[in-house]
């Protein structure tokens, strides 16, 4: 039984797996999918990252591997990766334990001048947590479903270049890891926002939120 015959026959084997029907097109367009290399490349450009920023690329194996790199690394060639980096000595204590590897990325992410996840997974959450605790280093959080409304209409022809990156920085500018309140609701856990990705009661006291947060983002939900 191949990979996406048996994931199909678990949707609907267990009564747990809440969603039976996967329809790809919509969950894209509800930004719950990663963004493609090719995608995450028009982002890069359209927030103005040049041709010769290095990009160091924090996770496994990739789907469709270096192919699937080819444009990426056709708009940014200094492109890294922790099996670039580290000789067969060094690379060799770690394989084999991918939660060694996975901490490898972590401390390249967290340190990195600039830390731009394409989805929001639970190592992307930590490492913007964390970086908010290292002193609010930039950290963009994309927003996926609006990218993808504009990367459709900038390919499709409707907007112009100029338009497409204008939209995209704009609609980012709030989104970098500024100080901001962690909204919390009553009773629905669920909904509110992750406490790793920002713990801003880790961040200030009581005394002083409102110095580091602003007076209009000092409460909570």
């Amino acid at each position: 039984m191949s990979h996406f015959a048996l994931q199909f026959w678990f949707r609907y084997a267990f009564p747990w797996w809440r969603e039976k029907e996967i329809i790809s097109e919509e969950r894209r367009s509800h930004g719950l999918c990663p963004l493609t290399p090719e995608e995450t490349a028009l982002i890069l450009q359209a927030l103005g990252f040049l041709q010769d920023t290095q990009i160091y690329i924090a996770s496994g194996e990739i789907y469709g591997s270096e192919r699937r790199l080819a444009t990426l690394r056709a708009a940014f060639p200094r492109i890294v990766k922790k099996e670039m980096l580290l000789d067969s000595n060094e690379l060799r204590q770690f394989q084999n334990h991918s939660s060694q590897m996975a901490a490898l990325d972590f401390l390249v992410s967290v340190a990195s001048d600039i830390f731009i996840p394409t989805y929001d997974g639970n190592m992307a959450r930590l490492v913007e947590g964390h970086r908010r605790y290292l002193g609010f280093k930039k950290t963009f959080q994309l927003d996926r479903r609006k990218l993808v409304e504009l990367l459709d209409l900038h390919q499709n022809g409707t907007l112009s270049w100029d338009e497409f990156s204008a939209a995209v920085r704009f609609s980012h500018e709030k989104r970098m890891g500024q100080p901001t309140p962690r909204m919390v609701i009553a009773n629905k856990p669920k909904e509110e926002d992750y406490f790793y990705a920002n713990p801003h009661e880790c961040l200030c006291e009581a005394t002083n939120c409102t110095d580091v947060l602003g007076p209009e983002n000092s409460t909570l939900i």
